[in-house]
C-alpha cells in the first residue's frame, strides 16, 4: 500500500497534445466592467457623471418646489405685463369703439365712456376731419388711463389697421339683430386677422318694458354666442353701466397677438411734415419728399433708432432720431388743461394740453449701424458670362470662320467692314430669341388659356355638326332680329335694370365661370394643336415617372427675377434666432414712453392720408424684413366668396402689418418636395399661395381681397403665413389625351393624341396612364398621321381614355406694389343694392 501511494505522488498531470481543441475566451462586449472602471479612476468622478447623478438624486419635494417656482415666475411675468398697460409705467390702454350695425351710433357710446360717473378726467379731445373721434381719459380711481378711438367701419383697410394695434375692441350691437350683413363681414375679417381683447355693448335695453328685458337679452345672447361663445353682454344706458364697462376693460384678460407682441409699434397722435424741397405742385401743397415727425406711445417691444419702420399702406423708411417730449396724458394730473392750438401743417390725432417742456433727444441713428433700405439684390448681368472660351467653342469659331458666307455689300467695303454687317434674317432671329427668353412663361400661359378655351368649345359642341359655320350664321341673324324686337318692347323697369348692368363685367364673369367649370370636369386636359408641332408647343414640359419620387432640381433654369430676391440657408433657424434676439432686447425707447420719431424721405401722400382722417400707425421691422423673397401663405377660401379666382390674378394682401398688391400662384399643401399648381383657388381644401413679397417672420395673419372694376374689394381667403422658401418647386401639369382606336387585349392603337410621327418619337419615353388605372408606354408609330401602338399592364376597355402627364415649373409674377387703393365705402354698396331692388319691383 505504501509503495502504491508513493507511485501516485510521483505521477505528473495530463498535458494536452497539439490536436487538443482550444475554445475562445468570452468577450465582454468590448467594454470594461464597472469594477475595472472604478479601479482605473481610483475614486475620480467625471463632470457629466456628477451632474447626472445630482439630477437623479433630487428629492420629490425639491422637484415639486422647482416646478412651483417656474410656474410662479411665469405668472408674475404675465401679471406684471397686464398691470403695466394703462398705468403710469406703461402706455395708455388703447380702446377702439366699432359699430357693427348701420342703425347704431358709436358716438353715443363714446360720450358715456368719458368716465364722469367714475371721476374721470377727459384730455386731448379732438375730432379730425369728422372721421375719427379720439380722446384720452384719466381715471385716478382705477389708477389707469385710456385712449378711445371711435372709428367708422366704412373703410375696411383702416378698420383692420386699427384692430392690429388696439389693446381692446368695444363692439356696439343692435338690440334686435346684433349686427347686419356688413358687420358680419367685418367680424370675419377681424377674426381671420387676429382679434384682441373685446367687449360687447348694447344700448336701448333699459327703454324696453321690464318683462321684455330678460327675453331681449336672452335672444341677443343666443345670436352673439355663434361668434362669441364666452363673451359677456354689457348694457350701456347710464353712467353706472359705463363705469362697470371701464372696470371690465381695464382688468379683463389680455389676448396676445404674436405678430404685434414681438415688434415695436406705435399709433400716431401728433404728426408734422417738413418738406425737403418747397416745390409747389398742382394741388397747391408740397408734393416731394420730406421729414415726418410722428409722436406716440411705444408699444410691444423697445424701439431702436437703427431699425427700419414700416408705415402701413405707404412703405419702409429710415429713422434719423428719437426725441422724448412731455407726456400729454400723465396719470398724476387730476384736472384737464385747455387744448393748445396747432401750427399750420400740423395734425393732432390726440391734441394734448399742458405747458411745453424742453424736448430731449434720446438717440440718433448711426449711419454705419443703420439698416439699409435695399429691398432687391443688385443684379450683375456679367455674372453668367464666361471669362475664357472653351476648346470646343474655339473649334466651332474656327470652322465658322472657314465657311464663307455670301452676302451683298456696298462697293468699296473691306472684309473687316463686311464682317460687321448682319443679315435681316439673323437680326430678326436675334430679336426673337431675346424676346422669347423674357416672355416664354407668359406665352405659355396664353397658349394654355387658348387651348383651354378650345377644349371648352369642343366639349360644348355636339358631334357630327358638319355645317356648323352656316348654322351659326343663321342663328346669329335670328338672334339679332330677336334682340331688335326685344329692344323695342323693353320699357320702364327693364330699361332701368339694364342701366346698372356692366356688360363687360358680365362677359368676363361668364368666361371665368366656364373656365372653372371646364377645369373641374376635365382637370388640366388640353388638346394637341393641329397647326403646331407638339414637341414645339410643349417644349418646356417634361414627363415624370413618379410625381412623388422623381427628382427635380430646384436650381435648374431659374427666371431672371430670382436674381433680385434673397434666400436663407435655413429660414426656420434664422427666424428662431431673430425672435430670440428681439425678445431679449432691452435697449432703445422703452415700452410706455411717449416719443417723437423723425422719419426721413417720406412722401407727402402720407400727410394727406393723415389729414383726411385715416389712422397712421407704424411698426419697427426686424432684420431682413425689408428684403424681397418668395413668401408662401396657407389660406382657405372664404365661404362668402363664390366667384372663380384664377392663378396669377392680382389680389390685395394683408400680411401682418403689411398691405400690398401682387399676382400669386396657387398650389397644393403637401409634405412632398414637389407641389402641383392649382389653376383656380379651391373652395374645399387649404391652398398655398406663393408670391413675391418682402420677408415677414411668422406668425402673422393673412387676408386676401379681390378688387373689382367698380372699386369694391371682397374678402376672398383667410389664413396665416407659412414660410419663405424660393426653392419650393411648384409644377404645372397638362394632360394630353388620346382615344383607343383598336384594342387587342393589352395592346391598343391610339389616335388623336399626336398628329405626326416626329411628335410620337419625341414623347415616346413618357409613361402613359388611363382613367381606369392602366399604365403603359408607346411601343411604335403606325403611319404618318399620329397613330401609335401602345402596350399596357392589363386588359384595355373601349370606353377608356389614354392620358399623358407633362409638367413644367412655374413662378409668380413680379407685380408687387405697396400702394393699395381705397375700397368702395359700404354706403355706396347699399345704395346700389337698393336701386337694383327698386328696379326689380
Amino acid at each position: 500500500m505504501v509503495k502504491m501511494v508513493a507511485n501516485e505522488e510521483k505521477q505528473q498531470g495530463h498535458r494536452a497534445g497539439i490536436y487538443k481543441q482550444k475554445n475562445k475566451g468570452h468577450k465582454h462586449g468590448k467594454h470594461r466592467t464597472k469594477g475595472e472602471v472604478e479601479r482605473e479612476n481610483k475614486g475620480r468622478v467625471s463632470v457629466t457623471a456628477l451632474t447626472k447623478k445630482q439630477r437623479k438624486e433630487h428629492k420629490r419635494m425639491d422637484r415639486r418646489h422647482k416646478a412651483n417656482q417656474i410656474r410662479r415666475n411665469k405668472k408674475d411675468m404675465v401679471l406684471t405685463e397686464k398691470r403695466r398697460l394703462g398705468t403710469r409705467d406703461g402706455p395708455p390702454h388703447l380702446v377702439a369703439v366699432l359699430s357693427l350695425h348701420a342703425g347704431v351710433d358709436a358716438g353715443a357710446v363714446t360720450k358715456l365712456l368719458r368716465g364722469e360717473g367714475a371721476g374721470g378726467v377727459v384730455h386731448q379731445e379732438r375730432c379730425v376731419s369728422g372721421v375719427t373721434d379720439s380722446f384720452g381719459l384719466l381715471l385716478p380711481r382705477f389708477k389707469q388711463r385710456f385712449t378711445f378711438l371711435s372709428h367708422s367701419t366704412a373703410d375696411i383697410h383702416s378698420l383692420l389697421d386699427v384692430a392690429k394695434i388696439a389693446d381692446s375692441l368695444v363692439f356696439v350691437l343692435d338690440s334686435a339683430e346684433a349686427w347686419d350683413s356688413y358687420g358680419d363681414y367685418c367680424l370675419s375679417c377681424l377674426f381671420a386677422q387676429g382679434l384682441p381683447s373685446h367687449a360687447l355693448v348694447c344700448q336701448g335695453v333699459s327703454d324696453l318694458p321690464v318683462k321684455k328685458r330678460v327675453e331681449s337679452r336672452k335672444a341677443l345672447s343666443k345670436i352673439t354666442e355663434i361668434r362669441f361663445p364666452d363673451a359677456r353682454l354689457f348694457p350701456l344706458d347710464s353712467e353706472q353701466d359705463a363705469t362697470l364697462l371701464l372696470r371690465h376693460i381695464g382688468t379683463q384678460r389680455r389676448r396676445k397677438l404674436g405678430f404685434r407682441s414681438r415688434r415695436s409699434h406705435l399709433l400716431a397722435q401728433h404728426v408734422t411734415f417738413t418738406a425737403n424741397s418747397p416745390a409747389e405742385g398742382t394741388s397747391g401743397g408740397p408734393t416731394g419728399l420730406g421729414t415726418l415727425c410722428v409722436s406716440g406711445y411705444v408699444r410691444g417691444r423697445p424701439l431702436q433708432v437703427d431699425r427700419l419702420v414700416h408705415i402701413s399702406g405707404h412703405g419702409d423708411f429710415q429713422l434719423s432720431q428719437i426725441d422724448a417730449p412731455a407726456d400729454p396724458l400723465p396719470l398724476i394730473l387730476t384736472t384737464a388743461r385747455p387744448a393748445k392750438s396747432g401750427k399750420a401743417g400740423d395734425v393732432d390725432m390726440l391734441d394734448g394740453g399742458g405747458d411745453e417742456a424742453p424736448v430731449r433727444v434720446l438717440m440718433k441713428a448711426d449711419p454705419s449701424c443703420r439698416e439699409s433700405l435695399l429691398a432687391e439684390a443688385i443684379v450683375d448681368p456679367m455674372d453668367g458670362e464666361q471669362t475664357w472660351p472653351t476648346e470646343s467653342e474655339l473649334l466651332e469659331a474656327e470652322e465658322a470662320r472657314k465657311t464663307k458666307r455670301v452676302m451683298k455689300v456696298p462697293k468699296g467695303t473691306s472684309d473687316y467692314q463686311a464682317s460687321w454687317i448682319v443679315d435681316e434674317d439673323e437680326e430678326e432671329n436675334g430679336e426673337i430669341d431675346e424676346e422669347s427668353s423674357e416672355e416664354d412663361d407668359d406665352d405659355d400661359d396664353m397658349l394654355d388659356e387658348a387651348m383651354d378655351g378650345e377644349d371648352e368649345d369642343i366639349h360644348s359642341q355636339e358631334p357630327g355638326s358638319g355645317c356648323a359655320s352656316e348654322e351659326e350664321e343663321e342663328e346669329e341673324e335670328e338672334d339679332e332680329e330677336e334682340e331688335e324686337l326685344c329692344a323695342t318692347e323693353r320699357t320702364g323697369a327693364d330699361q332701368r335694370y339694364d342701366e346698372h348692368i356692366d356688360v363687360a363685367a358680365e362677359e368676363e364673369g361668364l368666361k371665368r365661370y366656364r373656365e372653372a367649370r371646364a377645369n373641374e370636369l376635365f382637370p388640366d386636359e388640353v388638346d394637341t394643336p393641329l397647326d403646331m408641332a407638339a414637341r414645339i408647343r410643349f417644349q418646356r414640359y417634361r414627363g415624370l415617372k413618379s410625381f412623388r419620387s422623381s427628382p427635380w432640381d430646384p436650381m435648374e433654369n431659374l427666371p431672371l427675377n430670382y436674381s433680385r430676391i434673397f434666400q436663407f440657408q435655413s429660414f426656420e433657424r434664422t427666424r428662431r434666432r431673430i425672435l430670440a434676439e428681439a425678445a431679449a432686447e432691452e435697449e432703445g425707447a422703452m415700452v410706455g414712453w411717449y416719443v417723437t420719431l423723425h422719419i426721413n424721405d417720406v412722401p407727402f401722400s402720407v400727410m394727406e392720408s393723415v389729414e383726411s382722417g385715416r389712422p397712421l400707425m407704424m411698426v419697427s421691422l426686424m432684420p431682413h424684413e425689408q428684403k424681397m423673397s418668395v413668401m408662401h401663405l396657407l389660406v382657405r377660401r372664404h365661404p362668402s366668396n363664390t366667384e372663380p379666382i384664377k392663378s396669377k390674378e392680382e389680389l390685395v394682401f394683408h400680411c401682418g402689418f403689411r398691405r400690398f398688391r401682387a399676382s400669386p400662384i396657387f398650389s397644393q399643401h403637401t409634405s412632398a418636395d414637389k407641389h402641383k399648381m392649382e389653376r383656380f383657388l379651391r373652395p374645399d381644401a387649404p391652398t398655398v399661395v406663393s408670391v413675391y413679397a418682402p420677408i415677414t417672420f411668422p406668425p402673422a395673419g393673412v387676408l386676401l381681397f379681390k378688387q373689382k372694376n367698380d372699386g369694391i374689394q371682397d374678402l376672398v381667403a383667410t389664413g396665416s403665413l407659412l414660410s419663405c422658401d424660393p426653392q419650393r418647386v411648384t409644377l404645372k401639369r397638362i394632360v394630353v389625351s388620346g382615344h383607343p382606336f383598336k384594342i387587342n387585349r393589352r395592346s391598343a392603337v391610339v389616335r388623336y393624341m399626336f398628329f405626326n410621327r416626329d411628335d410620337i418619337m419625341w414623347f415616346k419615353p413618357v409613361e402613359l396612364r388611363t382613367k381606369w388605372g392602366r399604365r403603359g408606354h408607346i411601343k411604335e408609330t403606325l403611319g404618318t398621321h399620329g397613330h401609335m401602338k401602345c402596350v399596357f399592364d392589363n386588359q384595355m376597355r373601349s370606353q377608356d381614355t389614354i392620358l399623358m402627364n407633362l409638367y413644367k415649373r412655374v413662378y409668380p409674377r413680379w407685380t408687387y406694389d405697396p400702394y393699395v387703393p381705397l375700397s368702395l365705402p359700404w354706403v355706396k354698396r347699399v345704395a346700389t343694392v337698393e336701386m337694383d331692388d327698386l328696379d326689380m319691383e
